[in-house]
């Protein structure tokens, strides 16, 4: 997933439902149509909206927001709800494919997510007219206690020579750039061409190094002591010291990835008023609290985030961060189909060495 890429328990309920969405299910006015990545919600939370509503929820899975998009865009399946990532956002709406939201219709969101959140919103939805904070997190670097000299705070350790084969990359172009941008003092938005060529070369010189370039795996080889150090997502950071204790997790001081995943409506949806009371169910406090608890990402729900029992999660430096003491913290930006050839080019370039 961006963020666990397995489908999981929600799929199984929901595959037999999916087969009749972009049909009669998604134009019934009894149901709503969700597109969110794997294993992103806890599927309780759905029978519970389900249960109270009586409006039956159509689930589909996404593995990332490169294959979410086309997708939506061709109208092969009409969805009522979606949660894409910060730049996708922004690419949906600069591309006329999303609906405002009735706000009227979103109490919850508007008293219980934190203005924060929404002020960070901003880069990709200016106005607040799109996008409701669902989950956020950084992303940085993962190591074993037991299998590394010294405390990690920097993106070099991914180019020492000491750790060769021992070192697990993201499996992402924007993710893979970004460390090797930002570790030469770059923004991850770079479009300059000199910044994206240093880079590229520091990734190539790099590969003999890594051991993998993963996604969800990162987490389990983490846990099983297969790697001594990854580039991870802070919420699987979470998940990976409950199950290990010997991780850590360190955000790099010369700065790194703030993400935001937000819940849209497209504009094409056939339920816009069931995708708006799903959208303002998930918002409620104790319902955000069960989605935090069964994802471990951050929410940006405050009045959930105070009803965290262990003290020790809700203090947490990892899920809820003082972003005060970071420097070089960014949202990834949508860089138009321009900017994404250009990173896809030395992309193909770094994983064809």
């Amino acid at each position: 997933m961006k963020r666990k890429l397995v489908l999981g328990i929600v799929s199984l309920m929901m595959a037999a439902s999916l087969a009749g969405c972009g049909a009669d299910g998604s134009n019934s006015d009894n149901t709503v149509v969700v597109y969110n990545w794997g294993e992103y919600i806890d599927p309780d939370t759905i029978e519970m909206f389900e249960e109270e509503t009586g409006i039956k929820v159509v689930y589909d899975e996404f593995e990332t927001n490169e294959i979410m998009y086309p997708k939506v865009e061709t109208g092969a399946t009409v969805y009522d709800v979606i949660c894409p990532s910060d730049y996708m956002i922004q690419k949906m709406r600069d591309n006329d494919m999303l609906a405002e939201l009735n706000w009227d219709n979103l109490p919850n969101a508007k008293a219980n997510i934190g203005q924060q959140y929404y002020d960070t919103a901003t880069e990709f939805d200016p106005d607040n007219k799109y996008a409701v904070p669902y989950c956020w997190g950084t992303v940085g670097i993962l190591y074993n206690k037991t299998m590394v000299d010294e405390p990690i705070d920097s993106w070099d350790v991914l180019w020492d020579e000491k750790y060769a084969d021992n070192i697990l990359m993201q499996d992402s172009v924007r993710d893979a750039f970004m460390v090797a941008l930002k570790r030469n003092g770059a923004s991850c938005n770079t479009l300059d061409e000199a910044e994206l060529q240093k880079a590229t070369q520091d990734l190539i010189e790099q590969k003999p190094l890594v051991q993998a370039y993963v996604i969800d795996q990162v987490r389990d080889k983490m846990i099983g002591d297969e790697a001594a150090i990854g580039v991870i997502y802070s919420g699987e950071a979470i998940y990976t010291q409950r199950e290990n204790p010997n991780l850590e997790y360190v955000i790099p001081k010369e700065g790194s990835n703030i993400w935001i995943d937000c819940w849209v409506v497209p504009k094409n949806c056939h339920n816009k008023e069931n995708a708006e009371k799903f959208i303002d169910f998930m918002c409620r406090p104790e319902i955000a609290l069960m989605n935090f608890d069964y994802i471990t990402y951050s929410t940006p729900n405050d009045a959930a985030r105070a009803l965290i029992e262990d003290e020790d999660i809700r203090n947490s430096e990892i899920a809820f961060p003082d972003l005060s003491k970071y420097n070089g913290l960014e949202t990834f930006k949508y860089l138009g189909t321009e900017g994404d050839d250009l990173y896809n080019k030395y992309w193909e370039e770094v994983k064809s060495e």
